[in-house]
């Protein structure tokens, strides 16, 4: 099927994962991006993954995009079949909540009234496992788990919630949706980002682990599953990408193990992780720099839910890679690239 793609946040980890999916399946890819947006860095990602990537980043069409401005949008996606919107601002700063609003909720509502104003053929929505925060769940969290709110959830968390409501209003309305869960996301390249920390953090040899556990996903299988998703469409539903729940120890002395590093062997305690936030606290106001460690940080350390991957192996018949063996592959690149 030849179709128009337009990824939105196409410089981010997933966006870019998305990007270089279609690219290989030779479909037509227009990529939007902040004025600011560095897109040397996708063709990094790119090189990590295939020997051809100088040509496949020759095929992109850049499209800058202002999410505040619904015209800037409409003339974005203009032409577009399909929309893949991957752009989304994560931080656990109470004080960066204004700009998660701004970009993950009033952003995202830009987005679906310009698919529906430009009549898009297809929607799929990169969401959060955050949205599935309901802490009476004590078995596995699955699709059928909504929001319920507890006073303990990020300002993260609720913006992605928020969002997610704007997009179950474009479906209402109309608009052929399908929105995915992703865990964890695991990827190489974006070091500085998200949970790619975790990899310079193991790297100097980490002596600390939480006793929480969280769901992992590869940024490559996510991109696969959007993409088979909006091929079937399964559109008005919403999908867990995760292929393992996995304890911080596990992880960590995976990723220490790689780096021929000891594994962490410091069990933290709730204790221990405020003495923390007190003192990083004082750091970051007297350095004028954000918080490393906020209340949110310290509740996922401790979380012991876990999710299920059953609706969309079934819907699509699909394995994921072993989250340790993705692990693998981004510890290489990790040592190759060392920034």
């Amino acid at each position: 099927m030849n179709q128009t793609n337009i990824v939105i946040g196409a410089t981010g980890i997933v966006g870019s994962h998305v990007v270089l999916q279609l690219l290989l399946e030779n479909q037509k890819v227009i990529a939007c991006k902040q004025i600011s947006s560095n897109i040397q860095q996708v063709k990094k990602l790119f090189a990590a993954y295939t020997e051809n990537a100088e040509a496949l980043f020759a095929k992109i069409e850049w499209r800058d995009i202002d999410l505040k401005d619904v015209f800037s949008i409409e003339d974005a996606i203009e032409g577009a079949d399909v929309v893949y919107h991957c752009a989304g601002f994560v931080s656990f700063n109470s004080f960066e909540r204004k700009q998660l609003m701004d970009v993950n909720v009033e952003g995202t509502k830009n987005i679906v009234n310009a698919c529906l104003q430009k009549q898009i053929r297809a929607l799929c929505y990169v969401s959060s496992l955050a949205t599935m925060h309901n802490l009476d769940v004590k078995e596995s969290i699955d699709e059928t788990v909504f929001w319920k709110t507890s006073g303990k959830e990020s300002d993260y968390a609720f913006s992605k919630y928020k969002a997610e409501l704007e997009v179950w209003r474009g479906i209402e309305e109309g608009l052929n949706t399908v929105i995915v869960n992703p865990g964890v996301i695991l990827s190489p390249v974006f070091w500085n980002q998200s949970s790619a920390r975790i990899f310079a953090t193991c790297f100097k040899g980490n002596k600390f682990y939480p006793p929480g556990q969280t769901a992992y996903v590869s940024a490559k299988d996510v991109a696969v599953c959007m993409l088979l998703l909006v091929k079937n469409k399964n559109f008005g539903q919403r999908y867990i990408l995760t292929e393992g729940n996995y304890t911080y120890k596990e992880i960590f002395s995976h990723i220490q193990q790689k780096f021929n590093k000891a594994p962490p062997f410091i069990r933290v305690n709730r204790a221990f992780l405020r003495l923390g936030w007190i003192a990083d606290s004082l750091a970051a106001f007297v350095s004028d720099r954000p918080a490393n460690i906020t209340k949110a940080i310290i509740q996922s350390a401790f979380n012991k839910q876990v999710y299920s991957n059953r609706k969309v192996t079934e819907a699509l018949q699909y394995q994921f890679e072993p989250a340790l063996k993705s692990i693998d592959f981004i510890c290489s690149c990790y040592e190759r690239e060392r920034p």
